[in-house]
């Protein structure tokens, strides 16, 4: 049985970090001939080493397209590959990226720089993301002028360690031209970093102990740390190629290197793949999530060719994951690559880095490595806990979280944060990782309790950027049983936890007057759209907000109330949002069907991981899934926190709503101009008197920061 204890309270006091700005990525675009990324439909074109976007006017298709499609103008890639440029009759939607690879912390905060004009000025959309699931990216709304300006936004609550950069000009016409990019963080001094070395025989000076080891051989392939695999070569079975342990070769001058020769993969009878001759590093062990890995090598090839990388299995071809140490582009001579990485959730037990040597070239090339690398960092394993007050300012000190002991009473390894009589160090969340030494490493491997309740024992998981919220601001106990996978809360001292409360509903009948969806127009190959089908309007067309008066943590567990009718049936979609209008996850209180007879609407909304540091404050509804015109009409709103302890909506006004009324309109307030203004929608934007934000040419009276004026 495990016992109650007080430990004696401590807390170590460190001077604040200095802040330095580290430059992440930089793309500079005059150093291409073409465009240099994974091609996704439209292809930004190259003159004098600006990346050019020519507008939604134009498509591309491949010279082969089934269509048939042709025109006078051929547009080649980086890499080679050409592509006809199509006019359209209409505009179509197009994106594109620009950047890939960039190494990222979770949670981490990015500003991107980018010397950028427009042929107009336009506002554009730009996805950082981390993935191709929903709720792995994040959109921010660029101003582009028409003057040459380096322009900068930024992104926060990063949820990946590896990230792109996708430009959404959707339909924008304008032509939009790029020079370079940078990406970059402020972050504070952190301890120095030692690595250590993981492979042997990275220099190929030394034969291999045993080159007969399979690959499947899972007692002893990972002795192996390169691997190689050429079409036609070790064919299995099935007839396709396993890998074998990499040649080793005098590369004429008595120095030894690994050695992949390619085939040649031009044959047009046969299925050609990017992996039909690939390479590996092979790691000893596999990789724990948040594990950050410096990998480096030599490298060069008979021909100029670029591959791409992925993660794998222990076994070398067992794929894991697409995305591992971005593409590398081999020239004839030797180059040096060296690249931290932080393992993600999925690549997480991934054993070895594959090489897919056939992405463009497919003509027999022979690929070099040499001097092969790969180092994990030095950290401090065990338990460690450090926390926070997100109420007072005390900000997290990762570098110095405390060590957890073990501690007979408790059975268990505990530690306690915050001091008993100095209410200045009391903390209200905590984080709990294996390591300590770094902080994205901390933050990759914290642990999660399934809830936490003072004087309790309870279940845990490892999961990435565990933030726990406590029941109240004070000095605590956290211990953990590894053995059992349980963790244990006590308070010392502190604010009283948060007592339930009365919460009315607030009565506020708001009606959203849906407009017709813009269900005709043309497709996306610029045809007209027969009747009956969808066309260019998108289900936010017309949408509804119900927006909390404060940001809303992951993990938060709340209740959503409110009596609804429709005019027509119409089901609507949710999502989670900042600000009105600032998607962040696609997923919230699930679809809403709307009848003319009204009904009761009750969800339990636990507020998803995907909106963890991204000020997630609004439920959006969207209004326009069907093409119709509807009036939806909601009243008897409730959005609490499940235990009663708090509203997150006013139970009387109307300033927590907003709607939206037609594609290319902003969301408004509808209860009162003076609310838009006090709610801070958007500083210095222009209302008119019915409280619908309006451009800066509108005629008539308008309001502007609470005052009116008349706009002639």
């Amino acid at each position: 049985m495990k016992k109650l204890f007080t430990l004696i309270a401590f807390l170590a006091v460190v001077m604040g970090a200095k802040a330095e700005w580290v430059q992440d990525y930089k793309i500079d675009y005059s150093s291409y001939s073409g465009f240099p990324f994974y091609v996704m439909g439209y292809v930004p074109e190259w003159y004098d080493g600006v990346m050019t976007d020519f507008g939604a006017n134009y498509k591309y298709v491949t010279i082969d397209n089934e269509d048939g499609e042709t025109s006078d103008v051929v547009v080649k890639t980086n890499g080679g590959a050409e592509y006809y440029r199509i006019a359209l009759s209409e505009p179509g939607w197009h994106q594109y990226f620009i950047a890939d690879g960039i190494s990222t912390e979770l949670d981490g905060a990015y500003t991107v720089k980018a010397m950028v004009k427009a042929s107009e000025a336009c506002d554009i959309n730009v996805n950082m993301g981390w993935g191709w699931g929903d709720g792995q990216s994040m959109g921010k709304t660029v101003h582009i002028g028409t003057s040459w300006e380096e322009v900068e936004w930024e992104y926060t609550g990063i949820g990946g360690t590896s990230c792109n950069l996708v430009a959404q000009p959707g339909t924008v016409t304008a032509t939009i031209e790029w020079k370079y990019l940078t990406v970059s963080h402020n972050q504070k001094d952190q301890r120095p970093v030692e690595w250590l070395e993981q492979l042997e025989n990275g220099n190929a000076e030394t034969a291999w102990a045993d080159p007969n080891t399979l690959f499947n051989d899972n007692e002893n392939n990972y002795k192996i740390c390169a691997w190689g695999k050429e079409n036609g070569v070790n064919v299995n079975e099935n007839g396709g190629s396993d890998p074998f342990p990499c040649r080793i070769e005098d590369d004429g001058t008595g120095n030894h290197v690994f050695v992949v020769h390619a085939t040649d993969c031009t044959d047009p009878s046969a299925d050609a793949s990017a992996w039909d001759n690939q390479f590996w590093i092979e790691s000893p062990k596999p990789w724990k999530s948040g594990t950050q890995i410096k990998i480096s090598f030599d490298y060069k090839a008979s021909q100029e060719a670029k591959t791409n990388t992925q993660m794998h299995h222990q076994e070398p071809s067992n794929y894991q994951i697409w995305y591992a140490i971005g593409d590398v582009t081999f020239t004839t001579e030797w180059q040096h690559f060296e690249k931290t990485i932080t393992i993600d959730d999925s690549q997480a037990n991934a054993w070895s880095v594959a090489f897919n040597l056939n992405p463009d070239v497919k003509t027999a090339t022979d690929f070099y490595f040499d001097n092969l690398s790969w180092q994990i960092m030095k950290l401090d394993e065990g338990l460690f806990a450090a926390g926070c007050n997100t109420k007072t300012g005390l900000e997290y000190d990762l570098d110095n979280a405390a060590e957890l002991v073990w501690d007979d009473d408790l059975e268990g390894y505990a530690t306690t944060l915050g001091t008993v009589g100095k209410e200045d160090t009391w903390v209200n969340q905590i984080m709990v990782s294996t390591v300590r030494g770094n902080d994205a490493a901390f933050k990759g491997a914290t642990l999660k309790p399934t809830s936490i309740v003072d004087d309790e024992w309870v279940d845990y998981a490892e999961a990435g950027l565990a933030k726990l919220n406590l029941p109240a601001a004070g000095v605590w106990v956290v211990a953990v049983d590894p053995d059992l996978m349980q963790m244990y809360f006590h308070m010392l001292e502190g604010d009283d936890p948060a007592e339930p409360i009365e919460i009315n509903p607030n009565t506020t009948e708001i009606t959203v007057h849906g407009q017709e969806r813009d269900w005709r127009g043309n497709d996306s190959e610029g045809n007209p759209i027969e009747e009956g089908g969808v066309g260019e309007g998108q289900p936010w067309d017309n949408q509804f907000f119900i927006v909390a008066n404060r940001e809303l943590e992951a993990g938060e567990v709340t209740v959503v109330e409110f009596d609804y009718v429709g005019s027509v049936e119409a089901k609507t979609t949710t999502q989670c949002h900042g600000e009105p209008g600032g998607y962040i996850h696609w997923s919230c209180i699930g679809d809403v069907t709307f009848t003319t007879e009204e009904q009761h609407f009750s969800y339990t909304l636990t507020i998803p991981s995907e909106c963890a540091g991204k000020g997630m404050k609004s439920i959006a509804f969207n209004m326009a899934e069907i093409k119709g015109a509807c009036d939806y009409t909601l009243k008897n709103f409730v959005w609490k926190l499940e235990d009663n302890t708090e509203s997150l909506i006013d139970t009387e006004g109307g300033k927590n709503f907003f709607v939206k009324e037609g594609a290319g309109t902003a969301p408004y307030c509808p209860a009162g101009i003076n609310e838009v203004v006090n709610n801070k929608v958007a500083n210095n934007a222009i209302y008119n008197v019915a409280g619908q934000r309006v451009s800066n040419d509108y005629k008539g009276i308008v309001i502007k920061n609470g005052a009116k004026y008349l706009n002639k």
